[in-house]
C-alpha cells in the first residue's frame, strides 16, 4: 500500500502511551508468566484526548475530577464551571509533547472558556489541537517519497452545567473529533471523524471547625460516543474514560490555603484478547473478543481482563496532587500519576507554580518520570495564561 511506513508512524507518535508489550502484533501471548502479568496495553484511536492540557492539573499529577473550579474545568469536569464567581474566563495552554524524543514539532493547544449564564449555570467551550509536526513520506519500498506529511488532530466540544440542588451540580458536553494522520497521501485511508459526550457531576460541602475547608467530590464519564475509522475495513474505539476524584481544599488562615486531590481513572474500551497457536490453530486463551459495540465495549470493559480480576485492577490509573496558595495570589503543585507497569507503566511526579495578578494568571507544571531520562515523558513542561473577567470588567 502507497506511502504506508509514514501512515503507521503518523499512528505510533499519536499514541499517549509508551510501553513494551510483551504479545505480537496479533494478540498472541509471548513466552514465559502468567496472563495478569503480560503486558497488555489498552490502546485507541486519537488517544491526545487523554493528554491532561493545563499546567494546573499537569502539575498536581493530572488530578482535576475535584479540584476548585478553574477555567481548564472542560477536560477534567466540566460541572464546575457553575461554581465560577467571575462572568467569564478564557485560557490558552500550550505543552510541547515527547520532547525527549528529539521530536521538536509535536505539540498541544488547548484553548478553553467559560460564560456565567447566571448564579446556577454555565456554559464552557474548549479546541484541543494535536500537532504530530511534519513526518518524511516513503514509498512502499521504503524510499523516500520527496514530501513530507503533517498529522495533525483536534476537538471542539461546547459544555452546560447548571446546580441540582444547593451542594449538587451537573454538566453535559458535546465533543466533535477530527483527526487526519496521513495528510490524504495514503490510498484507501482518510481523515478519522467522531462525536461524543461528557457527563459530569460535582458534590461539594463546606466543612467547619478549627481548620475550615471545602469538601470535593467529582465525576467525569469523558468521551462516550462513535467508534472513528481511517479506512473502510477497521473502526477504532476512541477513548472512553470514567474519572472519579475527591479533594478537600483548607483554609488554614487569611493568606494561607492547602489542597490535596485524588483522583482515579479507568477506559471504558476492550482489553485486547491474548492468543496461542495451538496445533496449528490461533486460539483466544484469555479475556473477550475486543470485536464490538461501543455500548459492549464499555461494559465489557471491567470484566474482560485476561488476567480476571487481578488484570483488571491493574486497569485503574491514580493521581495524588497538592496545591498551596498564599493570599490566592502564589501558588506551589505537586503530584504523583502511577499506572501499572502491564499496563503503560506511566509513572512520574510532577510539579508546578502559578501567579495570579487581578484578571491575569500564569501556570507552569513539569514532569519527572520515575523511570529517568530514557523516558519519552521526561522534560515534559506546560505553560498556561489565564484571564477571569468580573461583570465584563
Amino acid at each position: 500500500m502507497r506511502h504506508f511506513a509514514s501512515t503507521i508512524l503518523a499512528v505510533l507518535l499519536s499514541v499517549s502511551v509508551f510501553a513494551q508489550l510483551q504479545v505480537d502484533q496479533e494478540g498472541n501471548l509471548s513466552n514465559g508468566g502468567t496472563l495478569d502479568k503480560q503486558y497488555n496495553v489498552i490502546t485507541t484511536a486519537v488517544s491526545f484526548l487523554t493528554i491532561t492540557p493545563d499546567s494546573r492539573s499537569g502539575g498536581m499529577g493530572d488530578a482535576g475530577a475535584a479540584t476548585t473550579n478553574d477555567v481548564w474545568a472542560q477536560h477534567s469536569n466540566a460541572s464546575k464551571y457553575a461554581l465560577e464567581e467571575d462572568d467569564f474566563g478564557v485560557g490558552l495552554s500550550y505543552t510541547p509533547w515527547l520532547s525527549n524524543l528529539g521530536i521538536k514539532d509535536i505539540n498541544l493547544l488547548y484553548l478553553a472558556g467559560y460564560k456565567k449564564l447566571s448564579k446556577k449555570e454555565a456554559l464552557g467551550a474548549s479546541l484541543c489541537y494535536f500537532s504530530l509536526g511534519d513526518i518524511p513520506a516513503f514509498d512502499e519500498n521504503g524510499n523516500s517519497a520527496g514530501y513530507e506529511i503533517s498529522p495533525k488532530e483536534y476537538s471542539v466540544d461546547v459544555s452546560y452545567s447548571r446546580f441540582l440542588a444547593d451542594n449538587f451540580i451537573m454538566g453535559m458536553t458535546a465533543r466533535f473529533i477530527y483527526s487526519n494522520l496521513t495528510g490524504g497521501t495514503v490510498e484507501n485511508y482518510h481523515a478519522g471523524k467522531a462525536v461524543a459526550a461528557d457527563i459530569s457531576g460535582t458534590y461539594f460541602k463546606n466543612i467547619k471547625g478549627s481548620v475550615p475547608g471545602l469538601l470535593t467530590v467529582g465525576f467525569n464519564l469523558s468521551n462516550i460516543g462513535s467508534k472513528i475509522s481511517y479506512s473502510e475495513d477497521n473502526k477504532d474505539f476512541i477513548p472512553a474514560n470514567l474519572r472519579l476524584g475527591a479533594g478537600y481544599n483548607m483554609e488554614i488562615d487569611k493568606y494561607n490555603k492547602v489542597g490535596v486531590y485524588f483522583d482515579i481513572n479507568k477506559l471504558l474500551v476492550p482489553t485486547p484478547p491474548i492468543y496461542q497457536t495451538i496445533d496449528g490453530q490461533r486460539v483466544m486463551v484469555g479475556g473477550k473478543d475486543d470485536d464490538v459495540s461501543v455500548p459492549v465495549g464499555i461494559f465489557q470493559s471491567f470484566y474482560d481482563a485476561p488476567g480476571g480480576f487481578k488484570e483488571e485492577m491493574k486497569e485503574f490509573m491514580l493521581s495524588i496532587g497538592a496545591e498551596y496558595w498564599y493570599n490566592d495570589q502564589f501558588a506551589v503543585r505537586a503530584g504523583y500519576f502511577n499506572e501499572a507497569k502491564t499496563k503503560g507503566d506511566r509513572k512520574y511526579f510532577t510539579a508546578g507554580a502559578g501567579l495570579r495578578l487581578n484578571v491575569f494568571g500564569l501556570d507552569f507544571s513539569y514532569l519527572v518520570p520515575v523511570n529517568g531520562k530514557n523516558s519519552p515523558l521526561a522534560n515534559t513542561f506546560r505553560f498556561s495564561l489565564t484571564f477571569d473577567f468580573n461583570d465584563g470588567k
